[in-house]
């Protein structure tokens, strides 16, 4: 009916004033195209920034320390005497907490999208699913404290020996931190899954978790599969939370109990000491980075893969 009545206005105003609606309609959708298009471009342009930036700082460390040394080294004392340039420690930290994280915020997280899917009334969701997101707005840093004056204290009463700066504390309390991402991707996933497959399982006789595990998961598992991957490319670009609860010890050790360093808290590290422009303990910030980038980039490409490989339309 508006659409009729517009045509019916445009109509009834003379060729010239109609001509100029036009040209106006015409140069706004211009506009907007190319605001659009620089949106684009500016994050295109953000991200070859970064990858220039670090390129050009990381090629004047590989010119004095081979890439081999740098991948496959077990011990990491850049600023020590007799220097080593062994990145494994700090690879090694940051993947035992991030494993620690994934073993908190999957089962937790796939749970709570299965409750909040299949499950809770409206009600009750409209509680819960707020309440994630006011969790996943807090910042890194109270998550860091929280498991440095919290978490380790109350761990140090089951281990004893437990360092007060540990990976497992602070693996733990990452887990928490990013167990809405898992949750909201996976339930807009499950909610993605046609109400006619869940009718047809319960007509088989199946009961609401058969059809939850059943039924809906296995439908939605791409996209569940993509939650766990960008969570995961989270947890090893956290910073301020690893920092401040897992210690500064780069140690090739698997042992959670223990002080460790992750990539992210070693460039904050080194970045607020005293180490000189240009000279080879600086440009290893830009190595470590390089190598951060370079993961959380697969990490990425892998989610989007998962997610075009197995992505059922319905």
């Amino acid at each position: 009916m508006k659409r009729h009545l517009a045509e019916a206005g445009d109509a009834a105003l003379p060729p010239g004033p109609r001509a100029m609606r036009g040209g106006w309609q015409h140069l706004e959708s211009k506009l907007v195209h190319w605001l659009l298009f620089g949106c684009a471009l500016l994050s295109i342009a953000t991200t070859l920034g970064i990858v220039v930036s670090l390129l050009s700082q990381a090629l004047g460390f590989f010119r004095e320390v081979s890439i081999w040394e740098f991948l496959t080294g077990t011990r990491w004392a850049p600023i020590l005497v007799p220097q080593s340039f062994g990145v494994l420690p700090l690879v090694a930290g940051t993947l035992l907490v991030t494993v620690i994280a994934a073993a908190v915020a999957m089962p937790v997280g796939i749970a709570t999208a299965i409750f909040l899917s299949e499950y809770a009334p409206d009600r009750v969701r409209r509680i819960i699913k707020p309440s994630l997101e006011i969790l996943a707005g807090i910042p890194t840093v109270v998550y860091g404290y929280f498991a440095l004056t919290l978490i380790s204290p109350l761990l140090q009463k089951v281990f004893p020996d437990m360092l007060i700066f540990n990976a497992l504390s602070a693996g733990l309390v990452m887990g928490l931190m990013i167990i809405p991402m898992v949750s909201s991707i996976s339930e807009d996933a499950m909610l993605a899954v046609p109400r006619s497959l869940r009718e047809g399982a319960y007509a088989l006789g199946a009961t609401r978790l058969e059809v939850a595990l059943r039924v809906t998961v296995p439908a939605a598992l791409s996209g569940i599969i993509a939650a766990f991957i960008l969570a995961l490319s989270r947890a090893i670009g956290e910073t301020m939370l690893v920092t401040i609860a897992a210690g500064a010890t780069p140690k090739m050790t698997f042992n959670p109990l223990e002080s460790i360093q992750t990539m992210t808290a070693f460039i904050v590290q080194l970045s607020l000491g005293e180490t000189p422009h240009g000279s080879l303990e600086y440009n290893t910030i830009f190595a470590v980075g390089l190598l951060l980038f370079l993961m959380t980039l697969v990490m990425n490409l892998l989610g989007h893969w998962v997610v075009r490989r197995w992505q059922e339309r319905y």
